[in-house]
């Protein structure tokens, strides 16, 4: 099933935007807002937070690869690139500004159809491998200070490895906490 997804676009031609606010609804998205330049785009995108954007590169103000760049450093969102050339600088920043997709005009319904949920689920695959590897990082760093811990209570009350975690265990049952706080709280006494 197709996310009805609310899109920003942006274009400094008139006749683009109102493509771009015809043709979007009749392929099942909402148009939030469509700006003129970059830095209306970026005001905009604050103000709706749209699911995606579609933006012209050459608009006036600012361009739409440092508009992109403005409003995925405020909220990661998917960003489709349009631009009527396609050399090799202009692809370069893109793939910089951590831009989804880029398409070359003149746009077609087709090249939306496809472009736009393309974009929109590798976009939410990435940020789903941040979350998980940033998860992942944040357990071994707990992994680590319950080591540091239980080493500390080895040493400390002479005991072996099973039974300074299960001392460990017992002080965070009683406590009513996570391993990895009373490992910090082993720690910070110690310290």
């Amino acid at each position: 099933m197709k996310e009805k997804l609310r899109i920003a676009v942006a274009d400094d031609e008139a006749i683009i935007r109102r493509y771009f606010q015809e043709i979007l609804p009749n392929i099942g998205y909402t148009v939030v807002a469509a700006a003129a330049d970059g830095a209306e785009l970026v005001a905009a995108c604050q103000r709706e937070q749209p699911d995606l954007v579609i933006s012209d590169i050459r608009m006036p103000k600012l361009d739409g690869i440092e508009a992109a760049i403005q409003i995925c450093q405020q909220r990661p969102t998917p960003i489709i690139l349009v631009s009527a050339f396609h050399d090799e600088d202009l692809i370069e920043r893109s793939a910089k500004s951590h831009a989804m997709a880029y398409l070359i005009k003149p746009i077609e319904k087709a090249h939306l159809e496809t472009a736009i949920p393309l974009a929109y689920r590798n976009f939410r695959q990435i940020q789903q491998l941040h979350s998980e590897s940033a998860r992942l990082l944040q357990t071994l760093e707990d992994r680590k200070l319950i080591e540091r811990a239980k080493g500390l209570i080895m040493k400390k009350l002479s005991l072996e490895e099973p039974d300074a975690l299960r001392a460990m265990q017992k002080m965070a049952c009683d406590k009513n906490k996570k391993l990895v706080d009373v490992a910090r709280l082993v720690l910070a006494t110690h310290d």
